[in-house]
């Protein structure tokens, strides 16, 4: 799905008239020779896999390693226990955004580079296939995510019913499930062929065409954007409107959370909105209208594939380190002088991430 300049959603994927004047490799613009892009691009992507790989493994060791810690039975009072649903959805979405990562970035940031598809025909149908797999998982636990929090602070007296473990892993199984059904078109027209214009070079093009493929981008579009982005903005301002009115006549430190609750929304909807908005216009200004090929289309693809990249940096933010008892867990978990002051002696830390808790005055998404 987020493909680069020389594969599957690139210039290749344009109207037949425009074929004739793309360049033959992943790195050319319109006519002419490597640009800039060729080391910007490698860099920038370089950044986010670094950023996003931290972040994303930040967290899952932050969530596994206060499992494991004090308020369980055991020696020392060290024990295990379960994951809320929260950090469970949490733990799926790092997971979905590292195997993006791993899979998207740095097989395309060398098709920037290099003139030609040198990963053969495995890579080129598994390496899209699975990017579209994680980043469809990704999208569908942060739905999920938003759900979860609409049940737990609105519909709070059925939610221990509804959210329970049980239901919860059900849902992560529903969500890969149909991550993977849903991507197989994706690997089945992945192929490795030669260009017209460069016959002696490999490229790894998306060999699809008709209302089949027109119909498919479309649904990607519906299930990969507009439904969740309809969805989750849905379910956070029911939150929002719902603590509006319970905490009416609180004190000014639940006023003050109020506020942080709801900035913090607006912050997860606009960052949802424009991490894959470009993608989404890209793939159907080419599906249904005419792709220019000029140097500042060419900047719009390159600005898409960083924001739709860079979302998977940002979810670590928005869902972990803004949240206080997060960093409180870091501060358990990473006891280093140069980076948290140790917690006070005899203080533990309850980790928890049950976001927009009416009874807490922090606020944790």
């Amino acid at each position: 799905m987020l493909l680069a300049a020389n594969d599957s959603s690139g210039w290749a994927d344009l109207p037949v008239s425009n074929r004739s004047a793309a360049p033959a490799g992943g790195t050319a613009v319109a006519g002419g020779g490597p640009g800039p892009e060729a080391v910007i691009v490698p860099v920038v992507f370089g950044l986010i896999f670094v950023v996003g790989m931290v972040g994303n493994s930040l967290v899952m060791v932050v969530i596994g390693k206060v499992r494991f810690s004090s308020g369980g039975s055991g020696r020392g009072g060290m024990g295990r226990r379960a994951l809320s649903p929260t950090n469970i959805f949490i733990l799926n979405l790092s997971v979905a955004d590292l195997s993006f990562l791993l899979f998207c970035v740095p097989i395309h940031a060398t098709i920037y580079s290099l003139p030609e598809w040198v990963f053969g025909a495995f890579l080129c149908k598994f390496g899209h296939y699975f990017s579209t797999v994680s980043m469809l998982v990704s999208i569908f636990t942060l739905v999920a995510m938003s759900v979860d929090r609409y049940i737990a602070v609105v519909r709070s007296k059925n939610s221990p019913c509804v959210r329970s473990r049980k239901n919860v892993l059900f849902g992560l199984c529903v969500i890969w499930t149909l991550s993977l059904v849903c991507s197989v078109p994706v690997a089945q027209h992945q192929v490795v062929t030669n260009h017209p214009t460069a016959p002696n070079s490999t490229f790894c093009w998306e060999n699809w065409t008709g209302m089949s493929k027109r119909a498919y981008k479309v649904t990607i579009l519906l299930l990969g954007y507009l439904l969740p982005l309809l969805l989750i903005s849905c379910c956070y301002a029911k939150v929002l409107f719902h603590l509006h009115k319970k905490m009416k006549n609180m004190s000014k430190k639940s006023e003050r959370s109020k506020r942080k609750t709801a900035q913090t929304v607006l912050l997860v909807v606009a960052a949802f909105t424009i991490c894959w908005m470009p993608h989404h216009i890209i793939v159907m200004w080419v599906e249904f209208g005419t792709f220019p090929l000029n140097d500042a289309s060419f900047a719009f693809r390159i600005v898409s594939h960083c924001l739709s990249y860079g979302n998977s940096c940002v979810n670590p933010i928005l869902y972990a380190f803004l949240s206080e008892n997060f960093r409180k867990a870091c501060r358990q978990v990473f006891s280093c002088q140069f980076l948290y002051p140790p917690p006070p002696k005899g203080e533990g830390v309850r980790f928890r991430m049950d976001n927009f808790s009416t009874t807490h005055s922090t606020t944790n998404i």
